[in-house]
């Protein structure tokens, strides 16, 4: 479920600019990073962006949304971006950024808790395993995988203790039950760098996935498989080269997993792992992965959510916000919000994550190809 924009009164030149929308040439948008500042600047002049095609996606199975504008700071050129807004405008906003001391000790605190569940389940019969693996353990779970969002911004220990927020992460890794916090550092990068790029945003579905889950069932299906989806996609998409990071997380995972197995059995690291899985694919937490992104709205491609549900997510619904400044700690989302409401306020918005799976599912126009999918400079020496 989303919400409709209010268009303000024009009242300048850019006012007109922005109410132009889609039918006319949007205004520059600054942008913080001078990554993606570079990367607006080689799509500009790319020799292809003028023979791809900009079309809007009319039912399922068919293609994704083809752009061949620049991306601005989080949608698709409607409003200003947080250039202005930390700058002297709003420099309140600056003070946001940094470490989180807080957010150590919460992670720690859902990691020690989940080593308690294992103990607790290892007794119980395999129905209850499973039972709590989804109404308990996989919640605490996709919250950690959220930690790991959060943390692969270095807001853990700041930027000047990369390391530590490296290895924090590792540590955060350890209940998901898979090694996964070094591989998601390394392709979190460039999804804030090169937003819905080809063969660049492994966050954008495949051709097949966009071609065969198109039914209301085989969307279903691929929503149970999400998390299959994410963590083999990129080696068809994107592969990289492993990095050390992410031989050290794998070893310590699988040290940490042996260990439990010895004390308790089999049965936590069932719990464990069918938890991330579980929970992960369909269940109200996995609403985020398409509410931020998909094109619920023509023209928007970028989404916030703002209900009770990001208590228990590190304010990841506050998602227009974390594009704008990823340096700021999901804890202080909020506040961005709070001390420049115009700049998100009039932008359409879910109300609801469940709403979101189920008008996904339901809804013709929706599907994994209801995404924007760009070319970018970078890509454009492989073809």
């Amino acid at each position: 479920m989303y919400v409709q924009p209010r268009i303000p009164r024009l009242r300048s030149v850019t006012g007109a600019l922005l109410h132009h929308g889609l039918s006319g040439s949007p205004p520059r948008i600054p942008v913080l990073s001078a990554a993606i500042s570079q990367g607006n600047a080689t799509r500009r002049a790319s020799p292809l962006l003028p023979l791809l095609p900009l079309m809007w996606r009319s039912g399922p199975g068919q293609g994704l949304v083809w752009s061949s504008r620049g991306r601005s700071s989080v949608c698709c050129g409607k409003r200003e971006g947080p250039g202005k807004m930390e700058g002297a405008k709003y420099p309140a906003i600056k003070s946001l950024m940094g470490p989180d001391p807080h957010l150590k000790w919460i992670v720690s605190c859902m990691v020690l808790t989940q080593f308690c569940a294992c103990y607790l389940v290892k007794d119980l019969s395999w129905r209850w395993v499973f039972f709590w693996a989804y109404a308990f353990g996989g919640c605490v779970n996709h919250s950690l995988t959220l930690a790991i969002h959060d943390i692969s911004h270095n807001v853990a220990f700041g930027n000047k203790f990369s390391q530590r927020n490296r290895w924090f992460a590792v540590f955060a890794n350890l209940p998901i039950g898979v090694p996964y916090s070094a591989s998601f550092k390394k392709y979190h990068v460039d999804h804030h760098r090169y937003l819905g790029g080809d063969k660049l945003d492994v966050d954008i579905p495949t051709d097949f996935e966009c071609w065969f889950f198109c039914t209301p069932m085989r969307k279903l299906l691929w929503l149970f498989l999400q998390p299959v989806f994410y963590a083999f996609r990129p080696l068809f998409v994107n592969p990289l080269a492993i990095t050390q990071m992410e031989i050290y997380n794998a070893l310590t995972q699988l040290a940490v997993n042996i260990m439990i197995y010895k004390l308790w059995g089999l049965k936590p690291i069932v719990y464990l792992i069918a938890g991330t899985f579980l929970c992960t694919g369909i269940h109200p937490f996995s609403g985020h992965f398409i509410a931020e992104h998909y094109l619920y709205l023509k023209g928007y491609e970028t989404y916030s959510y703002y209900g009770p549900l990001n208590w228990m997510t590190f304010n990841v619904g506050y998602h227009m916000e974390h594009h704008d400044f990823p340096s700021i700690s999901g804890f202080k989302l909020p506040m961005v919000r709070k001390i420049a409401p115009e700049y998100y306020d009039n932008l359409p918005q879910h109300h609801s994550w469940v709403q979101v799976l189920w008008d996904f599912v339901f809804k013709d126009t929706m599907g994994p190809a209801a995404r924007t999918k760009r070319i970018y400079k970078k890509d454009l020496k492989a073809l």
